[in-house]
């Protein structure tokens, strides 16, 4: 094989950071670029990590269990009324072909082995994670994930519209949805780390979050809210946060992350652990849905989430009142001072429901992550009404292959959510139950449609 044969693949070779992909044309970012690379190490690199690495990976075998399953959480039932749009129709290989139009990539998974083609690159290393995620998962229960052909977004706002694709309804995973669309919710890319940011896997942060909780009593707690983020992300609802930092008038402590600063003072200034000496924590939505609900959830602080437009896959769960106090986005400011006056002279039942959410969240292990990853995977799996197979262009990814690709930093945070074979079932999955979640929204809706918060 000539150089230049080899060179024109690796020009045509897309990879998981992405090599030779555009940004999506539904959220645009800046081009990546590979500055560093000289175009033999750059044509090098990706013959070695995309065509060779995987050549010499050996199948993960099969799952091997030593102790019953557990039942699932509730809220994975869930998972039944995401599919339910496929339900009597099913997964045909003409709604995936429609769906391709709005997905980064597409995952194949056939007797354990997987396969990705990309279409569109990822903003930062979400590609990375999310791919490295699916493999874990693979080693984690071998021999046990059925085949299955997936189209996957990795941006962040919901894309198919359920009044525009009504006809047809288009499956496409991402980390996020709203009633009003059908994109299936997946867990997102930093449960395995983010790096950008310096976030760990899910298991070390929740471990170092909790523990932080614990270093101040609840009685010598700031008695008021706090919010630690960036506004600058096209969120209006960030925007108006921003005006309600004032401790005396609202009872709020709001501060900017600037991440170009805390990037050059090694992260100094935004461990999460150290974020949990507040009472009340808020969470507030970016451009879409935020990776920082789960963190926020964690610290036991009573959260106070602005009625948020978007749902992740495990936020479902949560109840208003129960798990955290509502609050208005059209009143911000006066009924986050709301919240906080009652939970200064109701101590007792707010730390009972900051107490009662963290647990949420530590039920919410990763080793649960994988769980309702199985079972997404395996009831879409069932509702295909074709074989998948591995398409023309889909180059296979292997555990080699990604860490091939990572650069220092990113390879130690894959070793360290690297997984192993489970010798627990994976739980098992309650009974579909349409009135139940029928009556959890309307519920849910009854408490949040109220303009003022009641108690």
């Amino acid at each position: 094989m000539t150089r230049q044969i080899v060179e024109d693949i690796s020009n045509d070779t897309k990879t998981v950071i992405g090599h030779n992909l555009q940004p999506t044309p539904w959220h645009i970012f800046p081009v990546r670029e590979f500055k560093n690379e000289t175009r033999l190490a750059r044509t090098s690199r990706i013959v070695k990590c995309s065509y060779l690495s995987c050549l010499t990976s050996s199948s993960n075998g099969e799952a091997t269990f030593t102790s019953e399953a557990e039942t699932c959480p509730e809220f994975y039932r869930w998972i039944y009324h995401d599919l339910e749009p496929w339900a009597k129709s099913r997964v045909s290989y003409d709604s995936l072909m429609e769906a391709k139009k709005f997905a980064s990539l597409r995952v194949v998974i056939i007797s354990g082995r997987l396969y990705v083609e990309y279409y569109y690159d990822c903003v930062q290393s979400r590609a990375l994670f999310t791919v490295w995620g699916l493999l874990q998962l693979l080693k984690r229960y071998p021999g046990s994930i059925p085949d299955v052909d997936i189209m996957f977004d990795c941006m962040d706002r919901p894309i198919v519209d359920k009044k525009d694709h009504a006809a047809m309804p288009l499956p496409i995973f991402r980390y996020c949805t709203t009633p009003d669309h059908f994109d299936i919710p997946f867990p997102d890319w930093s449960f395995w780390g983010w790096v950008e940011v310096n976030l760990g896997p899910w298991q070390e942060e929740f471990k170092s979050i909790k523990k932080g909780s614990k270093v101040t009593s609840w009685d010598k707690k700031f008695p008021y809210a706090y919010w630690k983020g960036n506004p600058n992300v096209l969120s209006p609802i960030r925007e108006k946060l921003l005006l309600c930092n004032d401790t005396n008038k609202w009872g709020a402590q709001i501060m900017r992350q600037n991440w170009a600063l805390e990037i050059a003072q090694g992260f100094k200034n935004s461990k999460l652990s150290n974020q949990c000496n507040h009472r009340y924590k808020i969470y507030a939505e970016g451009y879409a849905w935020s990776v920082s609900l789960k963190y926020i959830l964690a610290c036991g602080s009573l959260p106070l989430i602005i009625n948020p437009k978007y749902e992740d896959f495990f936020s479902r769960g949560l109840f208003p009142k129960e798990n955290y106090l509502p609050i208005s986005p059209k009143n911000i400011c006066p009924s986050i001072k709301t919240a906080v006056e009652w939970g200064n002279s109701h101590p007792a039942e707010a730390e009972a429901i900051g107490k009662a959410v963290q647990d949420y969240m530590e039920q919410l292990s990763i080793d649960r992550v994988y769980d309702y990853m199985y079972h997404l995977i395996t009831e879409y799996a069932k509702l295909q009404d074709f074989k998948p197979v591995r398409p023309p262009a889909a180059l296979e990814e292997c555990v080699d292959s990604l860490i091939c690709y990572a650069d220092e930093t990113q390879h130690g945070f894959l070793e360290r959510s690297a997984a192993s074979p489970s010798s627990t079932p994976p739980c098992k999955l309650p009974p579909p139950n349409v009135e139940m979640i029928k009556k959890q929204i309307e519920a849910k809706n009854a408490i949040l449609n109220k303009s003022e918060l009641i108690i």
